[in-house]
């Protein structure tokens, strides 16, 4: 090893950035990390409303979930879901007969 081996190991090469270079660089950093996180907050909140306001995507998630609450009450209890499906049929029934009859009561 040799004189300048030695002196090169013993001490670091001094930077050449000062303090102040040093800071700006690192809040340069941490605004582009902030920034990124603004942006997906933001791409979340758009999408969130997007799922809010689509009507027809609402529409389809409610009539999945009815129709698998359905399955499921006909695999487990399939008394109860004749008698409301009876009830159901009969109340329409009962609404049509009440307005063919005051339809008819006009003339």
């Amino acid at each position: 090893m040799t004189a300048a081996d030695a002196s090169r190991a013993a001490a670091p090469a001094p930077s050449k950035r000062t303090e102040k270079e040093r800071e700006r660089n690192l809040s340069r950093v941490q605004a582009r990390i902030a920034s990124e996180r603004a942006r997906a907050d933001f791409a979340g909140t758009l999408n969130a409303l997007e799922d809010k306001l689509n009507l027809p995507k609402q529409a389809k998630r409610k009539t999945d979930a009815l129709k698998a609450k359905i399955d499921r009450m006909a695999d487990e209890q399939p008394g109860t879901l004749l008698a409301v499906a009876a009830g159901a049929i009969a109340a329409i029934g009962v609404g049509i007969w009440l307005v063919v009859r005051a339809a008819s009561s006009d003339d």
